[in-house]
Order: structure tokens, then sequence, then C-alpha cells
């Protein structure tokens, strides 16, 4: 698979072996193939949240290798977008931001996606 896609991690509570799990197909994808992953969780929290901080720190350390990390800022794009301002209405505008993790092996890069 050129491209996989992990949207909204973090937004369920994960069982036990979530952490190894990832860690192995992280593994596998490493230099193969492209992965991304969105969460609005903070990346400093995925070792709390998959109770395996060594088993997070090795994937990130794969992941980010080659990859890139964008940051959305701290609202969210759809309240941002979609909806009528809110400054106006005066409603809160602390959403919680978008993190998008972009790990890209060399094929999707050179276009061979």
């Amino acid at each position: 698979m050129p491209l996989l896609i992990i949207d909204d991690f973090g937004m369920r509570k994960l069982p036990l072996i979530a952490a190894e799990n990832l860690l192995q197909i992280v593994g596998r994808r490493y230099e193969r193939a492209s992965t991304l992953l969105t969460s609005t969780r903070p990346v400093e929290d995925w070792g709390k949240l998959l109770d395996d901080a060594a088993a997070v720190s090795a994937m990130l350390d794969r992941l980010l290798h080659h990859g890139h990390v964008l940051r959305c800022g701290p609202r969210s794009w759809r309240t941002k977008t979609n909806l009528p301002s809110q400054e106006a209405t005066g409603q809160n505008t602390n959403c919680p931001g978008q993190t998008l993790l972009m790990a890209a092996c060399d094929a999707t890069i050179n276009g061979r996606f």
C-alpha cells in the first residue's frame, strides 16, 4: 500500500497492544511506503495515551526520520472555515487543532505514488 492514512489518532481509548502493533506497522513501512497520521492530541501525550513511551519513541523516530510535522493551530479548521464568525456570536473559539505527521518514502516524493 503506497500510502497509509491513520486519521484522528488518539480519539478513542486504545487497547494495551496498540503501541506494539503501531510500532510493527510503522517499522514495516519505514523507508518503503508513506504514512500520514493525524491527531488532535499533542505528540508529547502519545506515550501516556498508548501506555508505552519506549514504543512511541521508536515509532516517532521512524516517522520523523524522513517526515514532516504540520501543526494546524489551536482551532479546528472545520469550525474556523465552516461556521459563522464565532467572535461575532460570542462563542468560545478555543477548539483543539490538528497535528499532521507525514513520513514519505522516496517513491511518493518522486511522483511514483
